[in-house]
This record gives structure tokens, sequence and C-alpha cells, in this order.
């Protein structure tokens, strides 16, 4: 079967992704790339006040994930503002959820929450991961006085301390979610490229972010004119995986991010987010 073919009957898919996967570790990959690629940085240049001007009411994007053809799972990105209006923040809440054949194999609920001041820097982030037998919880801490982060990653099922650990940042530092937030409150022309600094708690880097090209891209039914960017974040700048990050966001004001897409080596391949929905209130 080719790498794009279709699978067969629903027991046939089954048996030919389990013989595809081999073990769980693959599947455990994709529903890392899940979380990874929604969560994924995408700010450019400076950091200005996005949080004041872009986000003044709760915003909801619901999307489908797939993977080779098939559904395989389901996020919601939650973004609600906080604060005051003398200082303002964003708080985030993102849901994963793996469905079909991803989770007969290998079933995945994980949750993250963010905070961020002006101009989306990070203040604090956790992720509560279910997948598989596996129960994570891990918490960052960025430190903005000292210019740091704390990160603390547990075993829940062990009660165990995976990693404990400290780095060095920037004084305004992003994490994933405040990335793509500060790509949809800048601009930057077609052609060109920008840096920011980035940071999952383990590690800090600038991440280039370049505007490829426009593109009309039809999403169930509808077609939006789109810019496609690719974000440089994998191959040992922040992530070691060898991969390629795409993110297309709506060219108007809004600058949604109506696709999001990685391609990486067999077995994972390409792994793709599409949106469903948006609720604002």
């Amino acid at each position: 079967m080719g790498w794009g073919g279709r699978l067969g009957k629903p027991g046939g898919q089954l048996i030919q992704l389990s013989f595809m996967l081999g073990t769980a570790q693959p599947a455990r990959l994709v529903a890392m790339m899940m979380l990874l690629i929604l969560t994924s940085p995408g700010g450019l240049g400076q950091s200005g006040d996005g949080v004041a001007r872009g986000f003044h009411r709760t915003e909801t994007l619901s999307y489908t994930i797939e993977w080779r053809l098939v559904t395989a799972g389901a996020a919601k990105l939650r973004l609600s503002p906080s604060g005051t209006p003398e200082y303002p923040s964003l708080h985030s809440e993102l849901d994963l959820e793996s469905a079909g054949l991803v989770s007969k194999l290998y079933r995945v609920q994980d949750k993250y929450f963010g905070n961020y001041d002006t101009g989306f820097c990070a203040i604090s982030a956790q992720i509560s991961a279910n997948e598989g037998r596996r129960r994570r919880e891990t918490k960052i801490d960025f430190d903005r006085q000292h210019n740091k982060a704390a990160y603390l990653e547990r075993d829940l099922v062990k009660n165990a301390v995976v990693r404990a650990s400290e780095i060095d940042t920037p004084h305004c530092v992003h994490d994933v979610v405040g990335g793509l937030l500060a790509l949809r409150t800048m601009r930057i022309d077609v052609g060109r490229s920008a840096e920011m600094p980035l940071s999952d708690g383990k590690k800090a880097a600038n991440v280039r972010v370049e505007a490829q090209e426009r593109e009309d891209l039809k999403i169930n039914g509808t077609v939006y004119k789109t810019v496609r960017y690719e974000a440089f974040l994998f191959n040992g700048v922040i992530y070691p995986r060898s991969a390629r990050l795409f993110i297309w966001l709506t060219d108007d004001a809004r600058k949604l991010p109506v696709q999001i897409r990685v391609r990486m080596n067999f077995p994972i391949g390409t792994v793709t987010l599409s949106l469903d929905k948006i609720e604002q209130s």
C-alpha cells in the first residue's frame, strides 16, 4: 500500500494500521504531534500589546485532526481574557482527544493550560497528559524578574519526578501557544522571515518563521484566502525530531489559523489539523 493510499474496510484499517505502527511508540508520537503542532510557535518580530489589542472576548477554535487519511482526533483551543484593564492578561486552555483507530491503539486525553501577560509573554503553563497507560503532569513557571524558566514533570502513576530543571530565558519569552497568538497580531510580508524567542521550559531559542506564499485553501466547503507560514522549530532548535511545520492563517485582520500541518518521516508521516468551528462569547 502506498503512502497516500486509502485503507480498506474498518476491520482491515485497524489491522493494517497496527502493522504499520508496530508498537505503541509511533502512536504516542502521533499524539505528541497533535499537541505540538496546535501549540507551535508563530510569533513574528518584537512583542507588542497583543493581549490588549486582540483578545477582548473569549474565543474557541475547534479542529479535526487527520492522519493517514483517517480522523485521528479532535482539538479545542479556548482563549479567555483575564487580569484588569490596567494589567491585561490572557488564559488559554487546549483539550486534545484521540478518536477512531488511533484511540483503539493508543488513547489520548491531554489538557494544556497557559497564562500570558501583555505581549503574550509566558507566565506559566501546565500539561496534564493521559496517553495510553501514561499519566504525566508538567508545570512550567516563567520568572521574568530573574529571566528563568522552571520545569517540573511528574509521573502520576509512579508518584515520581521525571524531570526538574531550570534554564535561562529572555525577559519576554513565548511558550508554544503564545507564539501562535503573537503571529495573529503581527504583520510580515510574503517572502520575508523573522525570529522570536520561544521556550518549552526545557530549552529556549530564537525560532525563525517564514511567510512563504498566499494560497486559496478549501476546508469543509469553505474557501479561505490564506498565507502559509513555516516555523523552523524542529531539528534541534527546540525539538530534536526532524520535521517541517506549516501554519495557514487567513489573509485578513482576523488571521485565523485554519490549518496546521507537520510533515515527518516514516512511520509518522503527515498530521493535519483543520478548523471546524469558531465560537466567540
